[in-house]
């Protein structure tokens, strides 16, 4: 996949099949957009592209706000590759950009620097400076330019229309199967292997804690069952998030213990894709009664992966 990154001087030689938007998540949703996407650039001869920000606009407008997201911008790209997307325009969301209008937005970027010939967009989207922008404008000025364009239905799930936000709701209330079902995939999260404060080795559960990006939203505090992918193996693992409260514990943190596994790995890169909520977090009246919920939540690990 082609990246671009700086648009100051780029200019599209390859006419392009382009859908617009942030794709957090890469959810069904999305995924529906990008193989219209593909077959109209495999159909006309174009090559297929997605016009997205890093950071998120919001952080721009609300730049104090604690933004947590599906993806960091690595794992977009990942997703975004493996479902076939050739060009990938990544563009900072700057004061110059937000105070484009929509339509200078579509004769500036989408025609002069980008080449479209075909344009996708989902069911509510809209662009430019005080969302200007909208289907009925891009409708008009196609006509003027001399591209297509058209609106992708939403795709549902449980009645409702699948959306970043949904997923994230989902998430936050530990509803990782409904997220999965949304998503197309199970959620996860990666990170590095960093020194925790080794209390689960004192009590019979080493784990391992997980340095997140900051930005990358983690699911409700509690306990789950996961996937754990470290050093080329898919290992079995119950994860914790929360601060350790039976311990006193005050900052956050992401820790799992990986069954059957006595391999020092720190500094390893380390991700796990949560399975199962088991959970919430829980302050127990001391370590004896954490260490039997342990147990407990292993032979339960143990049973789902029967």
């Amino acid at each position: 996949m082609n990246i671009t990154k700086d648009l100051s001087t780029y200019s599209s030689t390859t006419p392009l099949s382009l859908s617009i938007g942030m794709f957090d998540g890469v959810h069904k949703g999305h995924q529906s957009i990008i193989k219209k996407l593909n077959a109209i650039a495999e159909k006309k001869n174009l090559e297929s592209a997605v016009f997205t920000f890093w950071p998120h606009p919001r952080k721009v407008f609300n730049p104090d706000e604690e933004l947590h997201l599906l993806n960091t911008i690595d794992e977009k790209t990942y997703l975004l590759e493996k479902n076939g997307v050739q060009n990938l325009i990544l563009k900072e969301f700057d004061e110059p950009f937000r105070n484009l209008t929509g339509a200078e937005f579509v004769e500036q970027i989408l025609v002069e620097k980008l080449n479209v010939k075909h344009l996708i967009i989902g069911y509510d989207h809209t662009f430019g400076k005080n969302k200007s922008g909208d289907f009925n404008l891009l409708k008009k000025m196609a006509a003027e330019f001399g591209f297509e364009v058209e609106q992708v239905e939403a795709v549902d799930y449980k009645s409702r229309h699948i959306s970043s936000t949904q997923i994230r709701n989902a998430l936050r209330d530990g509803n990782v199967k409904d997220a999965a079902e949304m998503l197309g995939y199970v959620y996860s999260v990666s990170g590095k292997v960093i020194h925790g404060k080794k209390i689960g080795r004192t009590i019979g559960y080493p784990t391992a804690n997980i340095s997140v990006h900051p930005m990358k939203l983690l699911p409700k505090k509690g306990a789950y069952i996961v996937d754990v992918f470290v050093k080329n193996q898919q290992l079995k693992g119950m994860l914790s998030i929360g601060t350790n409260p039976t311990v006193d514990g005050n900052s956050l943190s992401t820790e799992v213990y990986i069954l059957d596994f006595e391999t020092d790995i720190y500094g390893e890169e380390i991700s796990v894709n949560f399975r199962e909520f088991l959970h919430d977090e829980i302050k127990f009246e001391s370590i004896e009664k954490l260490i039997e919920r342990l147990d407990e939540d292993k032979k339960l690990t143990e049973a789902f992966y029967r």
